[in-house]
C-alpha cells in the first residue's frame, strides 16, 4: 500500500512539474510573441514645441518680424514715446539689468517684474512675482493675460501702450 501511495504522488507531482513547464513556456511564448508585435509597428515621432525646433536649428530663420509694440506713456527709466518691439522671443521686463528691458531709476518695479511672451493666439503678458504688481487698465495682474490694442500695463510707474 505504501508503494501504491508513493508513486501516485510522484506521478501526480511529475503532472504538476508538466504543467508548470507547459505554462512557462506559454507565458514565454506571449512575451516573445508581443514585444515582435511592438518591433514591426511604425515608432511614434516625437514631437517637439517651436522653440526647441528652432533652438535645435529644425526651423528656417526668416528673421524676427514684429508682432506688435510697446509704447512708454510716462516713466522714470525710458523716455517717453521710446518704442519697444515685439518679436516672437518673450521679454523681461525689471529693476534688475538682465532683464531684457531694464527700469533701473524706477523705484517701484521689482528686480524681475514682468514677462511678455508672444504666443499663437496673442501678445500674453504675466506678473512674475513682483511687490508691487502688474497692472493692465488699472487692474491688477492675478494671473497670465492676452493684451489687446490700446491696453495700458503699469510696471511699477512705468506706463506702456501695447500697439500692433
Amino acid at each position: 500500500m505504501q508503494v501504491v501511495a508513493s508513486t501516485q504522488v510522484e506521478t501526480t507531482l511529475l503532472a504538476l512539474k508538466i504543467a508548470f513547464l507547459v505554462l512557462l513556456y506559454l507565458f514565454i511564448w506571449r512575451i516573445v510573441r508581443s514585444a515582435a508585435r511592438d518591433l514591426r509597428l511604425p515608432q511614434e515621432s516625437m514631437i517637439i514645441g517651436p522653440q526647441q525646433a528652432a533652438a535645435a536649428g529644425l526651423v528656417p530663420h526668416v528673421g524676427s518680424r514684429e508682432l506688435g509694440r510697446l509704447v512708454v506713456l510716462a516713466s522714470p527709466a525710458l523716455d517717453p514715446g521710446d518704442e519697444i518691439a515685439l518679436d516672437s522671443s518673450p521679454i523681461t521686463l525689471g529693476r534688475g539689468v538682465t532683464n531684457d528691458v531694464p527700469l533701473q531709476a524706477d523705484e517701484y518695479a521689482s528686480t524681475r517684474h514682468v514677462r511678455i511672451e508672444p504666443r499663437r493666439d496673442g501678445i500674453w503678458v504675466e506678473d512674475i512675482g513682483s511687490t508691487n504688481g502688474t497692472f493692465v487698465n488699472g487692474i491688477r495682474l492675478t494671473r497670465e493675460r492676452r493684451l489687446a490694442p490700446g491696453d495700458v500695463l503699469r510696471v511699477g510707474e512705468t506706463d506702456l501702450r501695447f500697439e500692433t
